[in-house]
Order: C-alpha cells, then structure tokens, then sequence
C-alpha cells in the first residue's frame, strides 16, 4: 500500500477510535522499548509488565518500526 492509497475501512475506524485499553505516549514507549522487547525475547509476558505498550505499537507506526528494529537486532 503506497502513502496514497486510502485505508481499509475497519482500520480506518480502528485508528480514529484508538485502543480500548491503556496505551503509552511515544516518549513512554521510547522509555521502555528496550525492557519490553528484552522481555518478549525471553518468552515472558511483555504485555503484562508494560501495559499500554501493545496498544501503542499497534497505533504508531514510527515506533512499531523501531520495536521490530531492535527485535531482529537484539535476537541477531
């Protein structure tokens, strides 16, 4: 999908009515990447130590890229 192409729908909605649960300003996210990522590699529950961040990814694309960055590279 290029920057031009409209959105489907259901993740038009999903995007305008945002999560139904808690979720992390970029700056708190940009905080607690590093943890959380560490977390999932380690096979522990992420979502449950840092609440709102699942949410946040979902929701931003700028740090959903750096999530799966510092994913393949920590798992590299």
């Amino acid at each position: 999908m290029s920057d031009h192409d409209p959105l489907p729908p259901a993740e038009m909605l999903a995007r305008l009515l945002g999560p139904a649960g808690p979720e992390l300003t970029c700056d708190a996210c940009f905080d607690e990447l590093d943890r959380y990522v560490e977390l999932e590699l380690a096979g522990r529950d992420a979502d449950a130590e840092v609440p709102g961040m699942r949410a946040h990814l979902e929701g931003c694309p700028a740090c959903a890229e750096d999530h799966d960055s510092l994913a393949a590279w920590l798992s590299a």
